[in-house]
């Protein structure tokens, strides 16, 4: 069987593909879905992929992972600059968590530039569009081979 990797999107990612496409692209969350499930393949992965506007069922998943997963992969959206909880859920966990971002957060606004799951993830990814995702699953990968 296997291992299972979550990749967990925070709010508004639901709407990729028709929201502000200058900056996320133009793919929906779907289509992305998709391309993580086809290179997790590649990888030796199943991927849970899911996406919730609501900032507690983010902190649910991650607990959710620590049970259930061999890593994580989440793209927190705006809560990654805000949320002490996304914070403390990740700082709680015993499995590799990877931060991803489709823009580069820290050539837009001041205020993105800071998050509160840096400090805690394995890494951080971003700015590669879709691209970011898949980046996510192979140092998941990485990380988890060595």
């Amino acid at each position: 069987m296997a291992r299972k990797v979550f990749v967990l999107n925070g709010p508004n990612l639901n709407a990729l593909g028709k929201r502000e496409p200058g900056i996320y692209g133009g793919k929906t969350l779907d289509g992305i879905a998709d391309e993580c499930r086809t290179l997790a393949a590649e990888l030796g992965f199943e991927v849970d992929f899911r996406q919730s506007n609501h900032e507690g069922v983010l902190v649910d998943w991650l607990q959710e992972a620590d049970d259930g997963a061999a890593g994580v992969a989440i793209n927190p959206g705006a809560y990654g600059h805000t949320s002490i909880a996304l914070h403390d859920a990740v700082r709680s966990i015993d499995v590799p968590v990877v931060e991803l971002h489709l823009s580069n957060i820290h050539a837009r606004e001041t205020f993105r530039h800071t998050s509160m799951l840096s400090p805690v993830v394995a890494g951080v990814i971003c700015g590669f569009g879709p691209g970011s995702y898949t980046l996510a699953l192979r140092a998941l990968a990485d990380i988890l081979e060595n």
